[in-house]
C-alpha cells in the first residue's frame, strides 16, 4: 500500500531554516505530483506548496512565496520542502501528500496522506 513518511520536523528559532523530507514507497512516485500542507491547532489544514512529477511545475501559497522551496528526487522516491525565514506562524503539522491530477492546491484531489511532523517556530 501507499506510504508517505515525513522527516525533518522540529523546534527552530524565527528566522531559522529547516528542511523537511517525505519518503514515499507503494506507488510510482515518479508519475505522480507532489503536495505540502500545514495543519495550525483549531485551523483547517491547508495548502503551502506542489510540484509536478517531473519537477518542472510548481505552486505556492502566497504566505510562503520568496521563503519556501519544493524539490524531489525522484531516484530517492523523496520530496523536501525547504523552509527558510521562518515565522511563528509557520507552527503547523505538516503533511505531504500525493496528487493523481496534477499541481494542484485543493485538499480534495490529493489522495495519499502522510502522518505528519510537527514544525514548531519559536519568536
Amino acid at each position: 500500500q501507499v506510504q508517505l513518511v515525513e522527516s525533518g520536523g522540529g523546534l527552530v528559532q524565527a528566522g531559522g531554516s529547516l528542511r523537511l523530507s517525505c519518503a514515499a514507497s507503494g506507488l510510482t512516485f515518479s508519475t505522480y505530483a507532489m503536495g505540502w500542507f500545514r495543519q495550525a491547532p483549531g485551523k483547517e489544514r491547508e495548502f503551502v506548496t506542489a510540484i509536478s512529477w517531473s519537477g518542472r511545475s510548481t505552486k505556492f501559497a502566497d504566505f510562503v512565496k520568496g521563503r519556501f522551496t519544493i524539490s524531489r528526487d525522484n531516484a530517492k522516491n523523496t520530496v523536501y520542502l525547504q523552509m527558510n525565514s521562518l515565522k511563528p506562524e509557520d507552527t503547523a503539522v505538516y503533511y505531504c501528500a500525493v496528487n493523481r491530477f496534477g499541481v494542484g492546491t485543493s485538499y480534495d484531489n490529493y489522495d495519499y496522506w502522510g502522518q505528519g511532523t510537527q514544525v514548531t517556530v519559536s519568536s
